[in-house]
């Protein structure tokens, strides 16, 4: 059953796949909420709420990822810890490549629209996240960061 769903993961994977321009690498930048998480075996896991946002910031394809807390205000609070990135093309695929003072790791770029990313990583786990704008609701008439 297994060989199953991880021939149907790299038929969906392989099929599914966009072909992503490098004028829309620019749809990178800002707010993402996960929403869900999709296993090799095809299981399932939903978010439906989230504590945390990454953030991406990529220009000239290297930039930083970074995870933000959502307030109710509809400011975030950010700590100095961040990813870099770079993203390169291989083979047709563009790959976002990270790196912290403690490891390196790639994810492969698979849908990134205005407000839809997917990204795969090695263990073939899809991360799919929607674009998010700040909360606000205080509705104090002040704008929004």
């Amino acid at each position: 059953m297994k060989k199953i769903y991880a021939l149907l993961f790299v038929f969906i994977f392989s099929y599914c796949h966009q072909k992503i321009d490098q004028e829309d690498l620019s749809k990178l930048n800002g707010y993402w909420e996960i929403e869900k998480v999709i296993l090799p075996d095809g299981t399932e896991k939903a978010y439906a709420i989230n504590e945390t946002f990454d953030y991406f910031q990529i220009q000239s394809n290297r930039g930083f990822r970074k995870k933000v807390k959502p307030q109710l205000n509809g400011r975030f609070l950010v700590d100095n810890q961040s990813e870099k990135v770079e993203i390169c093309i291989e083979k047709d695929q563009v790959l976002l490549s990270y790196a912290t003072p403690y490891a390196k790791w790639k994810e492969t770029l698979i849908t990134l629209t205005d407000d839809k990313l997917v990204l795969v990583n090695k263990a073939k786990i899809a991360y799919h996240y929607k674009k998010v704008t700040p909360i606000q609701l205080l509705n104090d008439g002040k704008k929004t960061k």
